[in-house]
């Protein structure tokens, strides 16, 4: 059978895989905003002075980053249904499973990249009367978040591939538009390469933009 990749932009084809690139990207979307909210809370509480503040939030990073994302989906969706009677909807329960996962990593991020910063600005801020969280947000934080920009965006890079996992949820997002578009002309290489593609479209603006504002912040800390 010859190569054919026209077919890609034959029966609303397209159409289905572009819908199915919208739903990837909304939902890898609201994925990053709870893991990096979720990242920065463990990320600190894994530097907490409170000692179970401290374990809580490593035995969070053991079993995120300990167990694989399909099986913590499957427990998401099939398993809190069955066994705890927890119907969660497919796209509820793909954002909570991409969301927490991510946040164990982007914890170490955040707690690398403060604690890369010079003591000696902590105790700069509380000599001029600020209290530690305040010091922490506006001191330490504005810098680390310059630290933070590479490795977050090979995450978050990582994050967008892995939403191809959601498809076994019956989430339908890219790569499960494909596989029924496959299921119907078997046309296995012409599909997954423009699916590739998409991917990589996806990702390459989410590096091309986070190396802008990396060069930004650079830019701007100079100045300061």
């Amino acid at each position: 059978m010859a190569l054919d990749f026209m077919v890609i932009f034959e029966d609303n084809n397209l159409i289905a895989l572009l819908e199915g690139l919208w739903v990837t990207v909304s939902m890898t979307f609201m994925a990053l905003i709870l893991s990096a909210v979720l990242g920065l809370i463990i990320g600190l509480g894994r530097m907490s002075k409170q000692k179970w503040i401290s374990i809580l939030c490593s035995w969070y990073l053991a079993w995120f980053r300990g167990t694989p994302l399909l099986v913590q989906l499957m427990i998401l969706y099939y398993g809190l249904a069955i066994g705890l009677q927890v119907d969660l909807s497919a796209s509820v329960a793909g954002v909570l499973g991409l969301g927490m996962y991510s946040a164990a990593y982007v914890s170490e991020i955040v707690r690398g990249a403060i604690q890369s910063i010079d003591k000696g600005q902590m105790e700069a801020g509380r000599s001029l009367g600020m209290s530690h969280t305040k010091t922490m947000i506006k001191v330490i934080l504005p810098q680390a978040v310059r630290r933070m920009l590479p490795p977050l965006c090979n995450e978050f890079i990582a994050l967008t591939k892995n939403s191809s996992l959601l498809s076994v949820i019956t989430v339908s997002e890219l790569m499960r538009a494909g596989n029924l578009i496959v299921s119907n002309n078997f046309r296995y290489f012409e599909i997954y390469i423009g699916i590739a593609v998409l991917y990589f479209l996806v990702n390459y603006s989410i590096s091309v933009g986070i190396g802008r504002l990396e060069r930004k912040l650079s830019v701007e800390g100079a100045r300061a």
